[in-house]
């Protein structure tokens, strides 16, 4: 799955569209999202995203971002369904691979719209929905619900992925029993934790929960994560992006924050794997 892209052709050119833009070299089957309201530029980014390489194209309107929403993309869309359906038909027309789509609930707690958007969706040939348990309004903020999501489960026949606050192989299991939904989507609790699909993955086959990973397959994984950030975006840029990544990886054993403070003001990339192969050098010591 890719990272969000602008349907907009005059920022493809730019080195983050152009790093995001790399299909071909991804294994497995490619899932490339697009995000934008005018449904012409959409059905053109569709058919150039899978003339690079894309297998599905994944139609952004759940992104509750600013920076997005004024641009009357992503979740600021579910405002507007007959502008959803000519997005969601454009696209569908333009390319012959299958296109999937994300919602929220709703725009907000009191136009909860997503059973009727769901609808649409599988009406206009969307192939599967995945649902984030949230309305725009809500941001981020409390408690994801799934009543919505079961509704929808109950009114269409595509494939529904449940989406929002899915951080535990327990709390997986639930969400797929209360809502029914044919599968789920894990985002922020992945951040720093990418075992976590291997957790649920087992307790959904055996009901057992796995033991949490050594020190030292912790300390493999991030190694290699902040190299492949370095790689793909240079010393300069992997080196700052790599700071709120391994902020991450190391909440739970950096709760003061003290090498996190640190970690941040070093500029250079070896340094960078010097400091943090140190580090765990002391943690696996106590």
């Amino acid at each position: 799955m890719s990272e969000m892209l602008s349907s907009n052709p005059l920022v493809w050119q730019s080195e983050k569209s152009q790093n995001r833009m790399g299909h071909r070299q991804e294994s497995g089957i490619r899932s490339v999202q697009i995000a934008g309201s005018d449904p012409e530029q959409m059905a053109a980014a569709a058919q150039y995203n899978v003339e690079i390489g894309a297998d599905i194209i994944d139609i952004n309107m759940g992104c509750p971002a600013k920076k997005v929403n004024k641009k009357l993309a992503g979740s600021a869309l579910l405002q507007y369904p007959e502008l959803v359906e000519q997005i969601i038909q454009a696209v569908v027309k333009a390319v012959s691979v299958p296109v999937t789509l994300k919602i929220r609930t709703g725009w907000d707690p009191e136009h909860r719209n997503g059973v009727q958007i769901a609808r649409l969706a599988e009406d206009n040939g969307i192939q599967a929905l995945a649902v984030h348990g949230r309305t725009k309004a809500c941001m981020y903020k409390g408690e994801a619900e799934y009543d919505t999501i079961a509704a929808i489960k109950q009114q269409v026949t595509i494939p529904v992925i449940a989406n929002g606050d899915i951080t535990s192989p327990e709390k997986a299991q639930f969400v797929l029993d209360y809502t029914g939904a044919d599968a789920i989507m894990i985002g922020r609790a992945a951040q720093g934790r990418p075992w976590i699909f291997r957790e649920v993955a087992h307790y959904l086959a055996t009901g057992e929960k796995l033991a949490a990973p050594a020190i030292a397959e912790v300390q493999q994984i991030m190694l290699e994560h902040v190299q492949g950030l370095h790689q793909l975006y240079g010393s300069y840029a992997g080196a700052r992006i790599a700071r709120k990544h391994v902020g991450w990886y190391l909440a739970e054993h950096d709760a003061a924050g003290l090498f996190r403070s640190e970690f941040n003001g070093i500029e250079q990339a070896q340094q960078q794997l010097d400091a943090l192969n140190d580090y765990f050098h002391k943690l696996a010591a106590t």
